[in-house]
């Protein structure tokens, strides 16, 4: 009996700590309080985005305003950043990277994208990292050689996605814990 529940509590731990594995309908306990800092890219630590105009984001990406150039793109970000992580969740009381990211394009581009972020990194055309355009899609391999995170590609290496302890948060894909496990990056195949 306690070895049952010493594997079942690796297991939740393991869960807890590595990337957004979604075809799992496991709840994370990891979750972002929505008054919690929305970004933690090095250059926007602290930036709250709520209530801001395109300006705010313009500053954190050191972009010309008139470069967000999908305004229903930031809008939708807005409104979900700060909701919390839940492994399989599709909704702002819970959503995990492949759910935020399809729900993102759904809203965002009227495109449906896989459900997983394994499947999702099937479905795009490959970029140099120097090539990203706004609404590209980034993948990370937390757990080895497979993908098991994706974000969404905004300016100047930063991306939106679904942290298991900060919930939807934009991040620098350049900063230190994301580019090790970088995996690759693309546009939707047409």
């Amino acid at each position: 009996m306690k070895l049952l529940q010493f594997i079942g509590f690796t297991l939740i731990i393991m869960l807890t700590f590595t990337g957004c594995h979604s075809k799992r309908k496991i709840a994370s306990s990891g979750s972002a309080s929505r008054n919690s800092s929305l970004t933690d890219a090095s250059s926007g630590r602290g930036t709250d985005f709520r209530g801001e105009s395109l300006e705010a984001y313009a500053d954190l990406f050191n972009v010309n305003k008139k470069e967000l150039k999908n305004k229903k793109l930031y809008n939708f970000i807005t409104d979900w950043l700060g909701s919390p992580h839940q492994m399989g969740g599709s909704s702002k009381k819970g959503v995990d990277c492949s759910g935020f990211v399809g729900l993102l394009y759904q809203d965002v581009y009227r495109q449906d994208l896989a459900r997983s972020s394994r499947d999702m990194g099937e479905q795009v055309k490959r970029k140099f990292e120097n090539q990203l355009q706004e609404g590209d899609l980034v993948f990370f391999s937390f757990g080895g050689k497979a993908i098991d995170h994706v974000g969404v590609y905004l300016h100047q290496g930063k991306f939106v996605h679904v942290s298991t302890r900060k919930g939807v948060i934009i991040s620098d894909i350049k900063d230190a814990w994301y580019y090790k496990y970088f995996s690759r990056a693309g546009s939707l195949k047409r």
